[in-house]
């Protein structure tokens, strides 16, 4: 599956009621919520009435302009989708106890949730975009401190500096990256 980034126009199309893009973003999380509620539910119906109700909600969170953040929308539909789970459950719970079920509903099922998986690979991309974009002095003091976790004693020596003038060049590269991250996201 090809995971999708989100802007501001698709945002306001499907605001607008395009069909095209309705008919998209129905079609690109409807496997995304097949996969999540077919290893926590066994009926289909089950799996459908929460699928559909997901994106019924979704459509008048939509239009009462609750949703602001376009690039999050893989985020905002899989907790809406979790609520009507935890919603199922409860009123499942409510009128049954599991020893009286002749079928038992499974447990939630173990492992990477494909939405968490999403969200994830939306933010490597962006923040591998962003140290990019950064000064090659910046880059490199940010992998080797962050990414790589090097000795401080051995990127000092590296870079020619001590301890306290290292944190002050980390510091510096930590707030360079921070603006431009939150710029390309666009956040203050």
């Amino acid at each position: 599956m090809q995971f999708e980034s989100f802007d501001q126009s698709y945002l306001d199309r499907l605001r607008a009621g395009d069909y095209r893009t309705q008919e998209h973003f129905v079609a690109y999380f409807t496997p995304l919520i097949h996969i999540k509620l077919h290893s926590r539910l066994k009926s289909r119906e089950a799996i459908e009435d929460i699928r559909q109700e997901t994106f019924a909600r979704f459509f008048v969170a939509l239009r009462n302009n609750t949703i602001r953040e376009p690039e999050r929308l893989g985020p905002y539909v899989n907790s809406m989708c979790n609520n009507l789970l935890r919603e199922d459950y409860r009123a499942l719970n409510r009128f049954d106890s599991l020893d009286d079920e002749e079928n038992p509903r499974e447990f939630p099922a173990k492992g990477p949730d494909p939405f968490d998986v999403l969200d994830a690979k939306e933010t490597e991309k962006k923040v591998r975009e962003t140290l990019e974009e950064q000064s090659e002095k910046d880059r490199r003091i940010l992998r080797e401190v962050f990414l790589e976790e090097r000795d401080k004693d051995e990127v000092c020596r590296d870079f020619g500096v001590d301890r306290d003038y290292l944190r002050v060049l980390v510091h510096r590269a930590k707030q360079s990256f921070k603006t431009a991250y939150f710029k390309k996201r666009g956040k203050r």
